[in-house]
């Protein structure tokens, strides 16, 4: 079991699994940095994190300092060092990043567009970098912290869907893997997660909704995951075995398969 935690960073903050788990540790008297590129939600999710954050014993009387919104386009790269510094010394610390940003642009089945592609593997990947680098260097000299990624069960494999899509979340879990080796030594958790078809504006228009799963749910479990120190967790568990199945399948029989 993790340490309590104090002070998070949710990037990715204004809606979905984001906004959920965002009022899942201001239940548990986490104090949460919402980041984000839409201001208007993200002030629409703050005032109902210190809502649900209730009468809980951490309490400070200063909520606004507990919930600060940042407007950030995870694209900007150049922004996220200087960002990262403000938000911790905000904060008064950090014990916890979760990384949530992600696109998925509808794609065409005979539609090849770089544009699109390049914005799913700035947003979904690089992005994921240029934030998870700045916790773990400072989780590395802290000797402590928890890093957790929302990658996909769409990175298994490479579907014939959205290549630009899969492959970023495959790339975002190898990452993942490769910090989680990196910084084991240091007592630093990584966690990635890899949820199925989640009940977010995301997923609306997709085909493959079986096993849809509540938002809250997800947040439920991501959290409980990451405080366990769990390596990878499949959201809802019943994925894992989606997982196998799909492994074992040769290729000539995948490519075949709508999935």
């Amino acid at each position: 079991m993790s340490k309590k935690w104090k002070h998070a960073i949710v990037i990715g903050a204004s809606g979905g699994i984001g906004e959920a788990i965002v009022y899942e540790l201001a239940k548990q008297g986490v104090s949460v940095a919402l980041v984000a590129r839409r201001r208007e939600e993200l002030e629409r999710v703050a005032p109902r994190a210190k809502e649900v954050s209730g009468n809980h014993e951490s309490r400070t009387t200063n909520l606004e300092s507990r919930f600060p919104v940042f407007v950030h386009d995870v694209t900007h790269f150049s922004e996220v060092p200087a960002l990262f510094q403000e938000i911790t010394k905000q904060l008064g610390g950090l014990d916890l990043i979760i990384y949530n940003s992600g696109i998925m642009p509808p794609i065409a089945r005979d539609e090849y567009n770089f544009e699109k592609d390049r914005s799913i593997i700035e947003t979904n990947l690089l992005g994921a970098f240029a934030w998870l680098n700045e916790a773990a260097m400072r989780f590395q000299n802290a000797s402590g912290g928890t890093i957790v990624g929302i990658s996909s069960i769409a990175g298994e494999r490479g579907r014939r869907g959205m290549p630009a899509y899969m492959t970023s979340k495959a790339a975002l879990s190898t990452y993942l893997e490769s910090l989680r080796n990196r910084l084991s030594q240091f007592g630093v958790k990584v966690v990635t997660i890899k949820p199925g078809v989640i009940d977010t504006p995301m997923s609306k228009d997709s085909p493959n909704r079986m096993w849809l799963y509540s938002a809250e749910d997800t947040a439920k479990e991501i959290i409980g995951a990451a405080r366990r120190g769990v390596t990878v967790k499949y959201v809802p568990w019943k994925w894992r075995m989606v997982s196998f199945v799909v492994h074992c399948l040769p290729s000539f029989i995948f490519r075949r398969i709508n999935f």
